[in-house]
């Protein structure tokens, strides 16, 4: 009876129950309604026009876009526009698909207070009904310009959306706050922006400054692609190092929760300058005027690494720099980030290149514009001397060891993960070895640039490798910034031009597989005279690379567990899968024993030899279970271990170029 009630009301509010009732037969399902006049959807107000498609033509006149970015208690960023206008219909885009992020991820939830004035009047807005980065506005006679403000609400936790404002610092990305005419390309539309900041700040961004006096920073006219292209970090603590060797064109630009973060050491500053000098020698030209790495050392604002042509913004530890080495992935984002400029920038996938940002891109080619940076970030980090030889080798095994034991290249290809990020922007997954996704396309695929590179070498007796590749192809005339596009078959002829040989081919193997004989690509690590092994033990370096050894259990029992005892991570087909156990599952208690990582690891080692099965309480919410492993094959950390007779190429790769 409930349920009958609420159809009902359902139906008189929905204004369609005066013909629907009348032909229901009321025995749990609705005769069909043929249309009348009172059950015909309702009309808009007003017509939505369509959106107009960008043109080659330039936007008439320069819109001034002031921000201030002063309310950081309440992390509340406020615009305003001032946008050049004639009478008639004009529609205005909220940037939707965002560059580096490769999906449709512009945050236009978190945009509100959107007003409109012309000639001191009120102009009323309607948004897109199909569209919702779209506000249609009705220019009325005799205005010019007309006024756009709004707030972003940015967030005050990354629980949804990453943090960007502190009491300390500032990312300030500004397509996250800014509306532009729809019609023109984005190389066709100006801007002059302007940041107010709160007192004491300084700031990093790759814009010309035209003044900063009162804590207003005003940069110089630019054009809509290279504003969205150059982001800003601010903060109350700033630090800005020259580190190009030969010039000043590029900089290191420091915010940090506290003061005492941001000062690097000399010889921090010199592996900085070493990555600028490599990277140098590996393309052989420069694909920018000047570059700001924009760095945060943080434990407030959310973590990004994210690339721009003349710029990149990078979130690290808050003691990164004195705490050097002990996190990897911090110490090779910068150089991965870096590598950016010339691949996926400068030279980049040419369905990555729209018109503007709100046309849909398309991800074809990411394993060349994430995986093969992937790949030249790690080999600048060695490169530089940022890590050394045997830090990297250590963090290839981890990742040899993921494809080796990743199931879910039965059904779906590394090609097919290009369109993760369409699906849902890096969602996470508690069976990531099943489902696949983003870190396929850059992880895997370094596998493959490496199985390519250890190929031209070998073939050429040392005489030609992937670095020239690098130079024939991202390289080019120096300073150039212009993008330009390329395609598979332009990867294929410039890798033939260094080394004949069946290059198609070769990449569609290893982009295509998918099925039950589908293999990890680990024949680069072997022709590099290496190969994967297992271990039960750890040295301390590796302890230190694989910072997570201690609750890792992939190879053994199939899991992963957090630091709060909870399981993660759940290897498809592996013993805890096998075992029924799914995600949202604490271990309580190790045979009777209240649970810690060390008494599983304990546990595992004891039943080698079969007489001390493994036996687990785990709860999840009010329910509790025991499940019993007779698992006996050990602890299994991965290791690329020396091929006796071989040549080491990942000491060639990894070895400083000297010109």
């Amino acid at each position: 009876m409930m349920k009958t009630r609420l159809v009902l009301a359902t139906l008189l509010l929905c204004g369609t129950a005066t013909g629907a009732l009348a032909q229901s037969n009321w025995s749990g399902t609705m005769a069909p309604v043929a249309p009348t006049p009172q059950n015909t959807p309702l009309a808009l107000p007003h017509a939505i026009p369509a959106i107009p498609a960008p043109t080659e033509a330039a936007y008439p006149g320069v819109i001034r876009y002031e921000v201030d970015a002063t309310d950081v208690e309440r992390k509340i960023v406020r615009v305003r526009q001032t946008v050049p206008v004639t009478a008639g219909k004009l529609t205005l885009l909220y940037p939707k698909f965002l560059p580096g992020n490769h999906a449709a991820t512009g945050p236009i939830q978190l945009i509100s207070g959107v007003t409109v004035t012309g000639a001191g009047q009120r102009i009323e807005w309607l948004r897109d009904t199909i569209d919702p980065y779209a506000f249609h506005v009705e220019v009325p006679a005799g205005v010019s310009e007309i006024v756009v403000e709004f707030q972003w609400l940015t967030q005050p936790d990354n629980s949804t959306w990453r943090v960007v404002m502190t009491p300390e610092m500032l990312n300030l990305q500004w397509e996250k706050a800014l509306l532009y005419p729809a019609g023109y390309h984005s190389t066709g539309i100006t801007f002059q922006p302007s940041i107010k900041l709160p007192a004491g700040w300084n700031y990093g961004v790759a814009l010309d400054t035209d003044s900063f006096e009162d804590g207003v920073a005003s940069f110089k006219p630019v054009d809509l692609y290279t504003l969205i292209d150059s982001p800003l970090f601010g903060g109350a603590h700033f630090n800005r190092i020259d580190i190009d060797p030969d010039g000043s064109d590029v900089h290191l630009n420091i915010v940090g929760d506290k003061a005492d973060q941001i000062k690097p050491t000399p010889t921090q500053i010199g592996y900085y300058e070493n990555l600028v000098t490599q990277a140098d020698r590996l393309f052989g030209a420069r694909p920018y005027d000047r570059y700001e790495f924009l760095v945060a050392t943080t434990k407030k604002l959310g973590g990004i690494g994210l690339e721009h042509h003349r710029s990149s913004e990078n979130s690290v530890p808050d003691d990164f720099f004195t705490k050097w080495g002990d996190d990897l992935g911090a110490v090779g984002l910068l150089p991965h980030e870096y590598v950016h400029a010339w691949n996926g920038k400068r030279q980049r996938p040419a369905d990555e290149l729209t018109a503007n940002h709100n046309i849909p891109t398309q991800n074809t080619l990411m394993w060349v514009y994430e995986g093969q940076t992937e790949y030249w970030g790690d080999v600048l980090t060695g490169r530089s001397e940022l890590a050394s030889k045997n830090d990297l080798v250590i963090s290839w095994a981890e990742v040899a060891a993921f494809y080796d034991n990743q199931p879910g290249r039965e059904w779906r290809p590394l090609q097919d993960t290009t369109n993760h990020n369409l699906l849902g922007y890096r969602t996470s997954n508690p069976y990531a070895s099943w489902m696949r996704g983003t870190g396929d396309y850059y992880r895997e695929a370094l596998l493959i640039w490496l199985d390519a590179d250890t190929l031209i070498r070998e073939a050429t007796r040392e005489r030609k490798s992937l670095d020239d590749f690098a130079k024939t192809f991202f390289g080019g005339d120096n300073g150039s910034s212009a993008p330009r596009g390329y395609t598979f078959d332009e990867v294929v002829a410039a890798l033939n031009a260094v080394h004949p040989y069946d290059w198609a081919s070769f990449l569609r193997a290893r982009l295509d597989a998918a099925g039950p004989e589908a293999k990890a690509p680990l024949d680069g690590l072997a022709r590099a005279g290496y190969r994967l092994t297992y271990v039960d033990s750890l040295t301390a370096e590796e302890k230190r690379i694989q910072s997570g050894w201690a609750r890792d259990f992939q190879y053994s029992l199939g899991f992963t567990l957090s630091s709060t005892n909870r399981i993660n991570s759940i290897r498809w087909g592996g013993a805890a899968f096998e075992a029924n156990i799914g995600p949202g599952w604490e271990l309580v208690a190790i045979n009777d024993v209240a649970a810690d990582s060390e008494k599983l690891r304990d546990a595992v080692t004891a039943n080698k030899d079969g007489s001390a099965p493994i036996k687990l309480l785990l709860k999840r919410g009010e329910q509790y279970r025991t499940v019993q492993f007779d698992y006996t094959g050990g602890l299994r950390y991965p290791r690329l271990e020396r091929i006796e007779g071989t040549r080491d190429r990942l000491a060639d790769i990894f070895s400083p170029r000297r010109r």
